[in-house]
């Protein structure tokens, strides 16, 4: 007899870590493999491996890091969303920032961590967005609704990340296919959305914020 995931009853539930760090991922599946009814089927350093990664390993439950190369974790969230539906999503991340946990739930997931969380609070949470609950934080929330919604589009982002590693204007340019007119606008628009009084600024406040 096997459930509706195709698992005996008694599989534990299939989770894939996503995590840049190779010593956090593996205290994470450590941790979470003590727990009888949970198996890490699937471990990914990079945000564009997960989708290719949950589809091979069939997986129930993703826990994606936010900051990893190739993809963020918000961005996979949200491609694995579209990907499989079926999968539920958990953000665990280093910053509880009001922007991340705003942009985690636009992108589809169902639950949002900070890593300072206990395990066993990270193992419940697997449980419960199996079951369909949905796991946030209440002061976060209230943080986030007071922050209001990130004004940054995705080209201002793309943009403003750019420069956050040292590129200039024609650097930025051709890495994303754009005039540098275009670059010189983009960089204007968000220094005026941040309130900021220059790139380095700008860049410095919608991290504060959890926009990039």
């Amino acid at each position: 007899m096997t459930d509706r995931y195709g698992e005996s009853p008694a599989a534990g539930v299939r989770v894939l870590l996503a995590e840049d760090q190779s010593m956090v991922r593996e205290a994470l599946a450590a941790l979470l493999g003590l727990e009888p009814d949970i198996d890490v089927v699937a471990q990914v350093a990079r945000g564009d491996e997960v989708v290719a990664a949950a589809r091979e390993h069939d997986v129930q439950v993703a826990l994606l890091d936010i900051e990893m190369p190739g993809m963020t974790g918000l961005d996979a969230a949200a491609a694995l969303r579209a990907a499989l539906p079926a999968v539920k999503i958990v953000v665990v991340t280093t910053f509880g920032r009001p922007g991340y946990l705003r942009r985690a739930m636009e992108s589809g997931a169902d639950a949002f961590l900070v890593k300072d969380a206990p395990a066993s609070q990270l193992a419940d949470a697997v449980r419960k967005v199996l079951r369909g609950e949905r796991i946030i934080d209440p002061a976060l929330a209230a943080a986030a609704l007071a922050a209001g919604a990130d004004p940054l589009t995705q080209r201002e982002r793309d943009v403003l990340r750019r420069a956050a590693g040292g590129a200039v204007n024609s650097e930025i340019a051709r890495a994303l296919h754009l005039s540098d007119g275009t670059v010189r606008n983009y960089l204007s628009t968000a220094i005026q959305k941040t309130g900021a009084r220059n790139r380095a600024e700008a860049v410095r406040i919608a991290r504060e914020k959890g926009w990039l």
